[in-house]
């Protein structure tokens, strides 16, 4: 059977929902009896999850001019009773040609809970998707249980779990699996100029772990950024076993890139960008345990794909480069802490390990040379490594002041010095798996405890929070759908789940509410509050990606509604329009490609950004670990807070 789905077509999921239009263009007469013509090109954007009892609660319309002047809305509950009814609120900018006017619709005074739709009367007609109002609790946790579904999809190694998607044991080979010297790239990163890898001659067991991301690669650095977010995410949702349990997965992984004996960091297994003679992950489109079938022989272009190569962070018992040693220094120090109550000596191992990694740091890089944490490292540049060495640093002191450890001063006060650094400098970013200073800045001025040192304290931490919080403000002041994250470039939602679990944690430490709302809009932008009206979380709410760029999901469902879907992954969404001019293309990938409810993605493009639901746009519809696990930390964080806080200002 073909799985491409029909035009204009976007199937239901895997639940058995039936098909449900959003943007829905209703001909005929409006309600009310008026005769007033109304407009086919009017859509209706809200957040598809639901919003937060008590929080400010925004949806957006957008349509030609005219026919939003004059236009009005209701709300209807699950009967069809109305609830609520108002006019539209004032425009707040344009979007594209076609859509020239983008008005919003508060339902901030809707708390009771229940499940709504927001309906248009007047001169423009249209129902959106329905939404829910619940307890922050209730909407956020089954959220970050389908995020778990996704990361419970990504295991590698024998110690799979079954589910929709029938993935079995895959990549057995990595029980023993051959080290390499560092591969040598092209300056773009495409090519490996080494004709052949060169075997170190040794050999390690790096089974199991994630799956990064629609490929079947492994990273230090996103595994490490993502078991952080997991282990951080617990403090919220300690009671939620399945969170628990998919830390401990990662964080095993983890334990098996560190050879403490050697003081060796392993940085990656596998490879992404070869030559004629090493096939890589990305040369073949294929389910994970089919590589265990190969039949290889050493100097065969396809041995490094049965027998994955890895790759060193340094020589035994050299420096690490501190993006990587930082951060999983930070990852074994919050296993210290998460051991510490139930397991002192289990908790002193990981403490331990992470003040090894620590100590290795390369803390004095060379400048001129940019910092890797993958091969190529175009795959994952990053620019930053202080914000890693402060979240180690901080870790390490929480976890020492746990345990009764006499460094827990020595490392607060470093961790404040590597703070420093970073306040300094010009690499400055927001939460993503390039920037981890959010993190950081909250469990270091815990750290601090109300003291100062080396020109840092609690005050300057929060500042920089509310940098990276003002600066989304800004950006989201000057869109017509409040976006705080920019359209035409990677990561446009994980940047938006950042600033989300970033004003959660600024909240959370202070007590300052001013970003609730701005958070509010942010995670319903992700969920549909956007342009082209899908929630970019695979799973969540009526229209979302079901055609990512994921072989085990290609794959194994069916594309017609019936099949398994990677319920909890998040992709990247809207990108460069320019990056979307060539799309991936194996032979033995199966067809899919979703379309809105109505009309074309291209007629909700704009900004510059485009967004396509096909299996081969990568650059819109990848999922990812690290983009996941921001994600859940974000409903996590969301998941705990006071629902009936306060309704913030715009700010």
């Amino acid at each position: 059977m073909n799985p491409s789905l029909t035009p204009r077509l976007l199937v239901g999921t895997a639940a058995g929902l039936s098909t449900l239009l959003l943007a829905v263009s209703l001909h005929g007469l409006p309600f009310g009896g008026d005769t007033t013509p109304v407009s086919t090109e009017v859509t209706i954007r809200v957040d598809q999850v639901g919003y937060v009892r008590g929080e400010k609660k925004q949806a957006y319309v957008m349509g030609p001019s005219a026919a939003l002047a004059g236009a009005r809305f209701k709300v209807v509950d699950a009967k069809d009773e109305v609830v609520a009814a108002g006019r539209l609120g004032a425009t707040t900018g344009r979007w594209n040609a076609r859509y020239p006017s983008v008005r919003t619709v508060d339902l901030s005074a809707l708390n009771t809970p229940g499940t709504y739709r927001v309906v248009l009367t007047g001169t423009a007609a249209g129902r959106s998707p329905a939404f829910r109002i619940a307890g922050a609790r209730e909407l956020m946790t089954p959220l970050v249980r389908d995020n778990v579904r996704f990361l419970q999809a990504q295991r590698d190694g024998a110690d799979v779990l079954p589910g929709a998607l029938r993935h079995g044991p895959s990549h057995l080979a990595d029980e023993d699996a051959a080290v390499y010297a560092d591969p040598e790239y092209d300056e773009e990163g495409t090519e490996l100029l080494d004709e052949r890898l060169t075997p170190t001659g040794d050999r390690v067991d790096v089974s199991g772990g994630w799956f990064d991301a629609g490929d079947f690669l492994k990273f230090t650095g996103t595994t490490s950024y993502s078991v952080a977010e997991l282990l951080l995410a617990q403090r919220d949702l300690p009671d939620m076993k399945e969170l628990s349990a998919e830390a401990s997965h990662g964080l095993d992984w983890l334990d098996r890139m560190w050879d403490g004996d050697s003081e060796t960091l392993y940085a990656q297994v596998g490879i992404g960008a070869g030559n004629e003679n090493v096939r890589t992950d990305h040369d073949v489109w294929r389910l994970p345990e089919a590589d265990d079938r190969l039949d290889v022989s050493p100097g065969d272009p396809d041995y490094t794909i049965k027998h994955r190569p890895v790759f060193r962070a340094n020589d035994p018992g050299e420096p690490i480069t501190p993006s990587l040693a930082g951060r999983v220094a930070a990852v074994f120090a919050l296993a210290a802490q998460r051991a510490a109550a139930t397991d002192p000596e289990e908790a002193r191992d990981w403490l331990d390990k992470a003040a090894a990694v620590y100590d290795l740091a390369d803390t004095d890089p060379d400048p001129d040379e940019p910092l890797f944490t993958a091969f190529p490292s175009a795959f994952y540049p990053e620019d930053s490594w202080q914000d890693d060495m402060e979240f180690a640093g901080a870790e390490l002191a929480l976890a020492a002041r746990e345990l009764g450890d006499d460094r827990e001063d020595d490392w607060a006060d470093e961790a404040a010095r590597w703070a420093r650094a970073y306040l300094d400098s010009d690499v400055q970013g927001t939460l993503n798996v390039a920037d981890v200073s959010a993190l950081a800045h909250v469990d270091l001025a815990t750290a601090l405890d109300g003291t100062r040192t080396n020109g840092v304290g609690a005050e300057e931490l929060y500042q920089d929070l509310r940098r990276q919080l003002d600066d989304g403000v800004d950006r989201a002041g000057h869109d017509p759908f409040g976006a705080g994250a920019v359209y035409d470039d990677f990561d446009a939602v994980p940047h938006t789940f950042g600033l989300v679990a970033t004003a959660r944690l600024y909240a959370k430490a202070t007590g300052d509410t001013r970003y609730a709302a701005f958070a509010g809009r942010q995670r319903g932008w992700a969920l549909g509050a956007n342009a082209w009206g899908t929630s970019f979380v695979i799973g969540a709410g009526e229209v979302y990606p079901h055609c990512p760029e994921h072989q085990l999901a290609n794959l194994r469902g069916n594309h017609d509604g019936k099949g398994a879907i990677l319920r909890g992954a998040v992709v990247n969404g809207p990108n460069e329009a320019s990056k979307l001019d060539e799309l991936n293309s194996f032979p033995t990938m199966k067809k899919c490609t979703a379309a809105p409810p109505t009309g074309a993605w291209t007629d909700f493009d704009g900004k510059g950004a485009r967004y396509v639901d096909d299996v081969g746009a990568w650059q819109t519809v990848e999922p990812a670990l690290d983009f996941t696990t921001t994600a859940l930390l974000a409903f996590a964080l969301t998941a705990q807070a006071d629902s009936q806080q306060p309704v913030a200002g715009s700010r």
